[in-house]
Protein backbone atom coordinates (compact mmCIF):
# COMPACT_ATOMS: atom_id res chain seq x y z
CA UNK A 1 0.00 0.00 0.00
CA UNK A 2 1.12 2.83 -0.95
CA UNK A 3 0.48 4.91 2.89
CA UNK A 4 2.97 2.48 4.35
CA UNK A 5 5.80 3.56 1.89
CA UNK A 6 5.02 6.83 1.98
CA UNK A 7 4.05 8.12 4.98
CA UNK A 8 6.99 10.17 6.15
CA UNK A 9 6.69 12.18 2.61
CA UNK A 10 3.32 12.91 3.60
CA UNK A 11 3.87 14.76 6.75
CA UNK A 12 5.67 17.43 4.97
CA UNK A 13 3.40 17.03 1.35
CA UNK A 14 -0.13 17.34 3.88
CA UNK A 15 1.61 21.26 4.96
CA UNK A 16 1.78 22.02 1.34
CA UNK A 17 -1.44 21.36 0.60
CA UNK A 18 -3.45 22.86 3.59
CA UNK A 19 -2.55 26.37 3.89
CA UNK A 20 -5.56 27.45 3.19
CA UNK A 21 -8.21 26.05 6.13
CA UNK A 22 -11.12 26.89 7.07
CA UNK A 23 -11.95 27.85 11.23
CA UNK A 24 -13.08 24.36 12.72
CA UNK A 25 -16.55 24.87 14.20
CA UNK A 26 -17.67 25.49 17.92
CA UNK A 27 -16.63 22.46 20.10
CA UNK A 28 -20.23 21.30 20.89
CA UNK A 29 -20.37 18.30 24.11
CA UNK A 30 -20.56 15.14 22.39
CA UNK A 31 -23.28 12.05 23.58
CA UNK A 32 -22.66 8.98 24.02
CA UNK A 33 -24.34 5.53 23.87
CA UNK A 34 -24.08 2.09 24.29
CA UNK A 35 -25.52 0.92 21.20
CA UNK A 36 -23.52 -1.56 19.19
CA UNK A 37 -22.28 -0.30 15.40
CA UNK A 38 -24.84 -0.40 13.16
CA UNK A 39 -28.01 -0.02 15.32
CA UNK A 40 -30.24 2.75 15.80
CA UNK A 41 -30.24 4.85 18.52
CA UNK A 42 -33.41 4.81 20.93
CA UNK A 43 -34.10 8.84 20.97
CA UNK A 44 -34.38 9.30 16.75
CA UNK A 45 -34.87 13.07 16.31
CA UNK A 46 -38.65 14.20 15.73
CA UNK A 47 -38.16 14.78 12.23
CA UNK A 48 -36.67 12.78 9.54
CA UNK A 49 -34.44 13.84 6.98
CA UNK A 50 -34.15 12.44 3.36
CA UNK A 51 -30.14 11.84 3.46
CA UNK A 52 -27.93 9.01 4.90
CA UNK A 53 -24.49 9.68 6.54
CA UNK A 54 -22.14 6.49 6.47
CA UNK A 55 -18.67 5.04 7.80
CA UNK A 56 -16.51 3.11 7.75
CA UNK A 57 -13.75 2.36 10.64
CA UNK A 58 -10.40 0.92 10.67
CA UNK A 59 -8.97 -2.14 12.00
CA UNK A 60 -9.81 -0.85 15.87
CA UNK A 61 -13.73 -1.46 15.22
CA UNK A 62 -15.79 1.08 16.58
CA UNK A 63 -15.58 -0.17 19.92
CA UNK A 64 -11.77 0.83 20.37
CA UNK A 65 -11.97 3.27 23.45
CA UNK A 66 -10.75 5.46 20.78
CA UNK A 67 -10.72 7.50 17.29
CA UNK A 68 -12.71 5.13 15.92
CA UNK A 69 -15.61 4.92 18.64
CA UNK A 70 -15.61 9.26 18.83
CA UNK A 71 -16.30 8.95 15.45
CA UNK A 72 -18.90 6.82 16.03
CA UNK A 73 -20.50 8.78 18.77
CA UNK A 74 -20.44 11.77 16.26
CA UNK A 75 -22.25 9.87 13.74
CA UNK A 76 -24.91 8.73 16.35
CA UNK A 77 -25.58 12.79 17.66
CA UNK A 78 -25.98 13.39 13.86
CA UNK A 79 -28.64 10.44 13.37
CA UNK A 80 -30.51 11.33 16.85
CA UNK A 81 -30.30 15.60 16.47
CA UNK A 82 -30.41 15.43 12.90
CA UNK A 83 -32.74 12.71 11.66
CA UNK A 84 -30.27 11.53 9.17
CA UNK A 85 -30.26 7.67 8.99
CA UNK A 86 -26.65 6.25 9.43
CA UNK A 87 -25.01 2.99 8.49
CA UNK A 88 -21.69 1.63 9.04
CA UNK A 89 -19.48 -0.80 7.46
CA UNK A 90 -17.00 -1.95 10.85
CA UNK A 91 -13.38 -3.21 9.77
CA UNK A 92 -11.74 -5.72 11.51
CA UNK A 93 -8.37 -5.50 9.26
CA UNK A 94 -6.44 -3.48 6.44
CA UNK A 95 -7.88 -5.93 3.84
CA UNK A 96 -11.66 -4.56 3.91
CA UNK A 97 -11.24 -1.18 4.09
CA UNK A 98 -11.62 -0.92 0.01
CA UNK A 99 -14.72 -3.23 0.42
CA UNK A 100 -16.25 -1.66 3.20
CA UNK A 101 -15.71 2.14 1.18
CA UNK A 102 -17.52 0.70 -1.91
CA UNK A 103 -20.53 -1.58 -0.17
CA UNK A 104 -21.39 1.86 1.33
CA UNK A 105 -21.70 3.52 -2.23
CA UNK A 106 -23.25 0.76 -3.23
CA UNK A 107 -25.51 1.54 0.07
CA UNK A 108 -26.49 4.53 -1.59
CA UNK A 109 -25.18 7.60 0.94
CA UNK A 110 -24.99 11.16 0.48
CA UNK A 111 -21.55 11.07 2.91
CA UNK A 112 -18.86 8.38 3.60
CA UNK A 113 -16.68 9.10 6.11
CA UNK A 114 -13.30 6.85 6.44
CA UNK A 115 -12.33 6.96 10.31
CA UNK A 116 -8.42 7.02 10.38
CA UNK A 117 -5.21 8.11 8.46
CA UNK A 118 -5.04 4.26 6.79
CA UNK A 119 -8.77 4.82 4.58
CA UNK A 120 -7.20 7.27 2.78
CA UNK A 121 -6.18 5.40 -0.63
CA UNK A 122 -9.98 3.81 -0.27
CA UNK A 123 -11.56 6.76 0.30
CA UNK A 124 -9.63 8.85 -2.30
CA UNK A 125 -10.34 5.89 -5.01
CA UNK A 126 -13.92 5.89 -4.21
CA UNK A 127 -14.10 9.70 -4.00
CA UNK A 128 -12.15 9.94 -7.44
CA UNK A 129 -14.92 7.61 -8.87
CA UNK A 130 -17.86 8.97 -7.63
CA UNK A 131 -18.28 12.61 -7.63
CA UNK A 132 -21.43 12.94 -6.89
CA UNK A 133 -20.89 11.31 -3.60
CA UNK A 134 -19.48 13.52 -0.16
CA UNK A 135 -16.78 12.10 1.72
CA UNK A 136 -14.93 12.86 4.29
CA UNK A 137 -11.61 11.34 6.34
CA UNK A 138 -10.25 11.51 9.92
CA UNK A 139 -6.59 12.40 10.49
CA UNK A 140 -5.62 12.66 6.69
CA UNK A 141 -5.60 14.51 3.67
CA UNK A 142 -5.14 13.46 0.26
CA UNK A 143 -2.34 13.07 -2.46
CA UNK A 144 -0.82 11.21 -5.78
CA UNK A 145 1.10 8.21 -6.15
CA UNK A 146 4.08 10.84 -6.54
CA UNK A 147 3.56 11.92 -3.13
CA UNK A 148 2.23 15.78 -4.21
CA UNK A 149 -0.76 16.62 -2.51
CA UNK A 150 -4.23 16.57 -3.55
CA UNK A 151 -7.65 18.54 -3.66
CA UNK A 152 -10.96 16.71 -4.30
CA UNK A 153 -14.35 19.09 -4.08
CA UNK A 154 -16.33 16.18 -2.69
CA UNK A 155 -13.53 14.87 0.34
CA UNK A 156 -12.97 16.92 3.33
CA UNK A 157 -9.98 16.16 5.46
CA UNK A 158 -10.81 16.42 8.88
CA UNK A 159 -7.51 17.35 11.08
CA UNK A 160 -6.39 18.51 14.05
CA UNK A 161 -3.07 19.54 15.33
CA UNK A 162 -2.51 17.46 18.70
CA UNK A 163 1.19 18.40 19.26
CA UNK A 164 -0.16 21.38 21.01
CA UNK A 165 -2.25 19.20 23.43
CA UNK A 166 0.57 16.35 23.22
CA UNK A 167 2.75 19.18 24.30
CA UNK A 168 0.93 19.82 27.30
CA UNK A 169 1.11 16.34 28.22
CA UNK A 170 4.61 16.20 28.07
CA UNK A 171 5.11 19.00 30.40
CA UNK A 172 2.71 17.09 32.55
CA UNK A 173 4.67 13.85 32.28
CA UNK A 174 8.00 15.39 32.64
CA UNK A 175 7.03 17.03 35.90
CA UNK A 176 5.21 14.15 37.18
CA UNK A 177 8.21 11.34 36.83
CA UNK A 178 9.84 9.86 39.72
CA UNK A 179 12.17 8.27 37.63
CA UNK A 180 13.50 10.79 35.51
CA UNK A 181 12.04 8.63 32.11
CA UNK A 182 9.15 8.80 30.58
CA UNK A 183 8.47 6.89 27.22
CA UNK A 184 6.42 6.72 24.02
CA UNK A 185 5.33 4.41 21.10
CA UNK A 186 3.14 4.19 18.56
CA UNK A 187 0.82 2.01 16.39
CA UNK A 188 2.36 2.53 13.14
CA UNK A 189 4.60 6.09 11.37
CA UNK A 190 1.78 8.00 10.40
CA UNK A 191 1.07 11.49 10.69
CA UNK A 192 -1.43 11.63 12.57
CA UNK A 193 0.63 9.40 15.24
CA UNK A 194 3.50 11.38 15.45
CA UNK A 195 2.19 14.41 15.67
CA UNK A 196 1.42 13.23 19.48
CA UNK A 197 4.80 12.02 19.82
CA UNK A 198 6.42 15.22 18.23
CA UNK A 199 4.85 17.78 21.13
CA UNK A 200 5.11 15.14 24.10
CA UNK A 201 8.77 15.11 23.11
CA UNK A 202 8.99 18.63 23.12
CA UNK A 203 6.67 19.20 26.24
CA UNK A 204 9.32 17.13 28.40
CA UNK A 205 12.20 19.47 26.61
CA UNK A 206 10.19 22.58 28.01
CA UNK A 207 10.29 21.43 31.42
CA UNK A 208 13.72 20.50 31.19
CA UNK A 209 14.59 23.95 29.86
CA UNK A 210 12.61 25.64 32.64
CA UNK A 211 13.27 23.38 35.48
CA UNK A 212 16.91 22.75 34.74
CA UNK A 213 16.47 18.89 34.72
CA UNK A 214 16.78 15.89 32.43
CA UNK A 215 13.83 13.93 32.07
CA UNK A 216 14.50 11.32 29.19
CA UNK A 217 12.27 10.20 26.56
CA UNK A 218 12.51 6.90 25.19
CA UNK A 219 10.48 5.74 22.21
CA UNK A 220 11.03 8.66 20.41
CA UNK A 221 13.50 10.80 17.92
CA UNK A 222 11.69 13.97 16.82
CA UNK A 223 14.86 15.12 15.16
CA UNK A 224 15.06 11.87 13.48
CA UNK A 225 11.46 11.69 13.19
CA UNK A 226 11.90 7.82 14.28
CA UNK A 227 10.89 5.33 17.16
CA UNK A 228 8.86 2.72 18.77
CA UNK A 229 5.87 1.77 16.56
CA UNK A 230 4.27 -1.74 16.84
CA UNK A 231 3.31 -1.87 13.15
CA UNK A 232 -0.48 -1.77 13.72
CA UNK A 233 -3.33 -0.34 15.91
CA UNK A 234 -4.89 -3.94 17.43
CA UNK A 235 -2.19 -6.00 19.15
CA UNK A 236 -2.81 -5.24 22.59
CA UNK A 237 -0.06 -8.18 23.27
CA UNK A 238 2.33 -5.80 21.49
CA UNK A 239 1.68 -2.77 23.54
CA UNK A 240 1.84 -4.56 26.73
CA UNK A 241 5.26 -6.21 26.23
CA UNK A 242 6.54 -2.71 24.38
CA UNK A 243 5.29 -1.04 27.71
CA UNK A 244 7.14 -3.53 29.93
CA UNK A 245 10.57 -3.34 27.86
CA UNK A 246 9.99 1.00 28.94
CA UNK A 247 9.46 -0.05 32.41
CA UNK A 248 12.50 -1.95 32.63
CA UNK A 249 14.63 0.69 31.39
CA UNK A 250 13.18 3.14 34.31
CA UNK A 251 10.55 5.05 31.86
CA UNK A 252 6.86 5.51 34.66
CA UNK A 253 4.78 7.61 32.69
CA UNK A 254 3.82 5.96 29.17
CA UNK A 255 1.69 7.04 26.22
CA UNK A 256 0.50 4.56 23.80
CA UNK A 257 -0.49 6.59 20.51
CA UNK A 258 -1.69 3.61 19.13
CA UNK A 259 -5.65 3.61 19.55
CA UNK A 260 -7.01 0.65 21.63
CA UNK A 261 -3.50 -0.91 22.06
CA UNK A 262 -3.36 1.55 24.93
CA UNK A 263 -5.09 -1.48 26.84
CA UNK A 264 -1.94 -3.28 26.49
CA UNK A 265 0.09 -0.22 28.28
CA UNK A 266 -2.61 -0.03 30.98
CA UNK A 267 -2.00 -3.28 31.87
CA UNK A 268 1.54 -3.61 32.03
CA UNK A 269 1.11 -0.59 34.33
CA UNK A 270 -0.86 -2.33 36.49
CA UNK A 271 1.98 -5.06 37.45
CA UNK A 272 4.61 -2.08 38.13
CA UNK A 273 4.69 0.12 40.76
CA UNK A 274 4.13 3.74 40.27
CA UNK A 275 3.45 3.55 36.58
CA UNK A 276 1.22 6.08 34.76
CA UNK A 277 -0.46 5.86 30.97
CA UNK A 278 -1.57 8.69 28.92
CA UNK A 279 -4.57 7.82 26.24
CA UNK A 280 -4.74 9.59 23.42
CA UNK A 281 -8.37 10.53 21.11
CA UNK A 282 -10.62 10.60 24.08
CA UNK A 283 -11.02 10.61 27.90
CA UNK A 284 -9.67 7.26 28.60
CA UNK A 285 -10.60 8.08 32.15
CA UNK A 286 -14.47 8.00 30.69
CA UNK A 287 -14.25 4.66 29.01
CA UNK A 288 -15.81 2.03 30.08
CA UNK A 289 -13.43 -0.91 28.23
CA UNK A 290 -10.95 0.81 30.96
CA UNK A 291 -12.81 0.94 34.16
CA UNK A 292 -10.35 -1.61 35.83
CA UNK A 293 -7.55 0.47 35.25
CA UNK A 294 -8.47 4.10 35.04
CA UNK A 295 -6.48 4.65 38.76
CA UNK A 296 -3.58 4.39 36.45
CA UNK A 297 -4.58 7.10 33.94
CA UNK A 298 -2.81 10.56 34.61
CA UNK A 299 -4.50 12.07 31.89
CA UNK A 300 -5.43 11.94 28.18
CA UNK A 301 -5.07 13.82 25.11
CA UNK A 302 -7.85 14.66 23.31
CA UNK A 303 -8.73 14.82 19.73
CA UNK A 304 -13.36 15.84 19.52
CA UNK A 305 -13.49 13.57 16.45
CA UNK A 306 -16.66 13.28 17.42
CA UNK A 307 -17.59 17.01 16.92
CA UNK A 308 -15.71 17.27 13.63
CA UNK A 309 -17.99 14.54 12.24
CA UNK A 310 -21.18 15.90 13.37
CA UNK A 311 -20.60 19.40 11.71
CA UNK A 312 -19.60 17.72 8.85
CA UNK A 313 -23.16 15.53 8.55
CA UNK A 314 -24.51 18.80 9.56
CA UNK A 315 -23.55 21.30 7.07
CA UNK A 316 -24.23 18.82 4.61
CA UNK A 317 -27.67 17.88 5.60
CA UNK A 318 -27.76 21.69 5.15
CA UNK A 319 -26.25 22.42 1.76
CA UNK A 320 -23.48 24.21 2.93
CA UNK A 321 -20.90 20.89 2.81
CA UNK A 322 -17.59 22.11 1.45
CA UNK A 323 -14.24 20.45 0.72
CA UNK A 324 -12.29 22.83 3.06
CA UNK A 325 -10.27 21.09 5.98
CA UNK A 326 -11.25 21.02 9.33
CA UNK A 327 -8.35 21.52 11.55
CA UNK A 328 -8.70 21.31 15.19
CA UNK A 329 -6.70 23.11 18.05
CA UNK A 330 -6.17 23.97 21.60
CA UNK A 331 -8.13 27.70 20.20
CA UNK A 332 -10.95 26.68 19.08
CA UNK A 333 -11.28 23.67 21.30
CA UNK A 334 -10.86 20.76 18.49
CA UNK A 335 -7.95 19.45 20.52
CA UNK A 336 -7.62 19.87 24.07
CA UNK A 337 -5.80 17.92 27.56
CA UNK A 338 -8.54 15.85 29.46
CA UNK A 339 -8.64 16.16 33.62
CA UNK A 340 -6.59 14.51 36.00
CA UNK A 341 -9.05 12.66 37.65
CA UNK A 342 -7.71 10.11 40.11
CA UNK A 343 -4.46 12.19 40.14
CA UNK A 344 -5.94 16.00 40.50
CA UNK A 345 -5.24 15.63 44.19
CA UNK A 346 -1.88 15.18 44.61
CA UNK A 347 -0.20 16.79 41.06
CA UNK A 348 1.93 19.63 42.64
CA UNK A 349 -0.17 23.02 42.42
CA UNK A 350 2.85 24.93 40.21
CA UNK A 351 2.69 22.22 37.86
CA UNK A 352 -0.66 22.70 37.44
CA UNK A 353 -0.77 26.20 36.98
CA UNK A 354 2.07 26.45 34.61
CA UNK A 355 0.08 24.16 32.39
CA UNK A 356 -2.41 26.28 32.54
CA UNK A 357 -0.37 29.15 31.72
CA UNK A 358 1.42 27.23 28.36
CA UNK A 359 -1.86 26.65 27.48
CA UNK A 360 -2.76 30.11 27.12
CA UNK A 361 0.76 31.39 25.46
CA UNK A 362 0.06 28.38 22.87
CA UNK A 363 -4.04 30.13 22.02
CA UNK A 364 -2.67 33.44 22.02
CA UNK A 365 0.56 32.45 19.57
CA UNK A 366 3.36 33.46 21.89
CA UNK A 367 4.55 29.49 22.02
CA UNK A 368 4.67 27.47 18.83
CA UNK A 369 4.46 23.67 19.22
CA UNK A 370 6.13 22.49 16.00
CA UNK A 371 5.79 19.07 13.89
CA UNK A 372 6.57 18.35 10.62
CA UNK A 373 2.78 17.01 10.24
CA UNK A 374 0.94 20.22 11.98
CA UNK A 375 -1.66 21.66 9.58
CA UNK A 376 -0.74 25.21 8.62
CA UNK A 377 -4.25 27.47 9.72
CA UNK A 378 -3.73 30.58 8.59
Amino acid sequence: MKRLTRAAVLATATILALTACSAAPEETPEETTEAPAGEETTAPAEEVVDYTACMVSDEGGFDDASFNQSGYEGLQRAETELGITMKTAESADPGQYVGNVDSMVQEGCDLIIGVGFALEDAVQAAAEANPDINFALVDSAFSAADFSPVTLPNAKPLLFNTQEAAFLAGYLAAGTTKTGTVATYGGMPFPSVTIFMDGFFDGVQKYNEDNGTAVAVLGWDKAAQNGSMIGNFSDTEAGRTTTEQFIASGADVILPVAGPVGAGSLNAASQAEGVSVIWVDSDGYLQASNEQYKSLLLTSVIKQIGTSVFDTVSAAVEGSYTSDPYVGTLENGGVDLAPLHDFEATAAPELVAMIDTLREQIISGELVVESPSATPTE
